[in-house]
């Protein structure tokens, strides 16, 4: 028997996630998504619908895709497949083809037996809550099922050959025109996924001279020892190729971390502080102010608080993120994680317009990239997965709640903890950071203690 959804467990912070070919990231299900996310969208403007499907480098990227547009196309909506290519690559699609809605098959950065599926709106924007929710109900409910076209109105799949091409001109694009990369050595590294082929080129394009790696996908090595989420490699081939900097992609070119000229890492905390106060110093940052998830350093906002720079915290999720740029008016926000999103420019987190933007303000300043990271001082921080058995409220677990009291007055201002649900995965992120290291490390193994004793999986 296979094993049910959990109810309310389908679409997590960035969709759906899974180990591929196990629930809910099976055929049948993703099968459902497709018919799910055609009845929602189809029949807006009067005329056929039209989905765009875009995929990484996974193995098992192949039959997710054919599920999904099956499923689509039994609902009499066409599909538009585009093959490999970063996930805001399709989001750049689907508003320039004018496409009813965007699918990516993904698991971003995650090992390659894992895949996903995320979905974005005709304007380039993922679901909201509401929608995805819709989504689930046709998925547990078979909502869909109810209104199957038949002969002539049953949808088509049509391949789009130049949707590289077209994404690459848009990266281009966002590139001031009176510059080029002349004279600049960049490693970049690919994941060995979505972006292969994209990023070297982009950055040739422009006149630099490319250290390609990660550019050689077997359906099995995305992410594996390189990438934005293992960034040491990009760090030392940047010191034996004696570049001028490193730029490490996600496996759905979505998220990026740098490395200066000295091998050193530059995280999305650095990344999207070098980008606020540079806007600011030119009147562009809306309402002078940046949005940043509620894991962004806190040594980040005091330093661009004394710029009179506003940090806005969201919840964890870059969907969060662009909702309250979105609402609030703000053009510029991320993750510490990498995840940039430059709202004037497209309407998602994009590692190579990031790169781009960083890139032409090393050019602007005439300063290296060393040098623009120091803009402030991290405060230490420590990170903790724990496995746990039962997802409880947290608000009603009691000791955990007054392990954390307890934590705050011993920081006494001087620092702060959160501790919150993995929206992916059955695990407690605890993260506790402040000005004194020693004092975060231990904060940090009671809390831990604490949630294994309350709600850890028993061996």
């Amino acid at each position: 028997m296979e094993p049910e959804i959990a109810l309310n467990k389908l679409f997590g912070t960035d969709g759906i996630r899974g180990v591929a070919n196990i629930e809910p990231m099976t055929v049948e299900t993703a099968l459902k998504v497709g018919q799910g996310t055609a009845a929602l969208f189809r029949g807006r403007k009067g005329r056929r619908a039209r989905i765009v499907i875009g995929k990484d480098t996974r193995l098992s990227g192949y039959m997710i895709e054919n599920a999904i547009a099956s499923g689509i196309c039994s609902m009499g909506v066409d599909v538009l497949l585009v093959g490999p290519l970063p996930t805001p690559g399709i989001a750049f699609l689907t508003r320039s083809m004018r496409a009813d809605a965007g699918v990516v098959i993904s698991a971003s950065h995650n090992p390659y037996q894992d895949n996903g599926i995320k979905i974005f709106s005709a304007e380039g924007f993922k679901l909201p809550d509401e929608l995805e929710s819709r989504i689930e109900g046709y998925v547990r409910c078979g909502e869909a099922q109810g209104a199957r076209p038949t002969a002539s109105q049953v949808g088509k799949a049509y391949r789009v050959d130049d949707a590289r091409g077209r994404y690459i001109v848009f990266l281009k694009n966002s590139f001031p025109s009176e510059l080029d990369l002349e004279g600049l050595r960049i490693v970049v590294d690919c994941a060995h996924g979505a972006a292969y082929k994209v990023a070297p080129l982009v950055l040739e394009e422009l006149g630099a001279e490319v250290v390609p790696i990660g550019v050689e996908p077997n359906g099995q090595n995305i992410n594996h020892g390189c990438g934005s989420t293992q960034p040491e490699l990009m760090c030392r081939t940047v010191v034996s190729e004696r570049a001028n900097l490193g730029i490490a992609l996600d496996g759905d070119g979505d998220r990026v971390i740098f490395s200066d000229e000295n091998g050193k890492v530059v995280d999305g905390d650095q990344t999207m502080a070098m980008a606020a106060l540079d806007m600011d110093s030119r009147g562009k940052l809306a309402h002078k102010s940046l949005v940043a998830t509620v894991m962004s350093n806190m040594g980040m906002e005091v330093a661009l608080k004394r710029r009179g720079i506003q940090v806005v915290r969201t919840a964890v999720g870059d969907r969060y993120v662009v909702e309250e740029m979105r609402k609030g008016g703000y053009n510029l926000g991320g993750e510490q994680s990498g995840h940039v999103v430059f709202l004037e420019q497209t309407t998602t987190g994009d590692g190579m317009i990031t790169a781009l933007q960083i890139l032409s303000l090393l050019l602007r300043s005439g300063r290296s990239l060393s040098e623009l990271a120091s803009s402030f001082e991290p405060y230490p921080q420590v990170l903790r997965n724990i496995p746990v058995s039962v997802r409880l409220p947290l608000e009603e677990v009691e000791p955990l709640k007054r392990a954390v009291e307890a934590a705050q007055e011993r920081l006494d201002g001087k620092g702060r903890v959160l501790v919150r649900y993995s929206g992916t995965e059955l695990l407690v992120r605890v993260m506790v950071e402040g000005e004194d290291n020693r004092l975060i490390q231990s904060i940090a193994l009671e809390l831990e203690e604490t949630v294994s004793r309350e709600l850890g999986r028993e061996e």
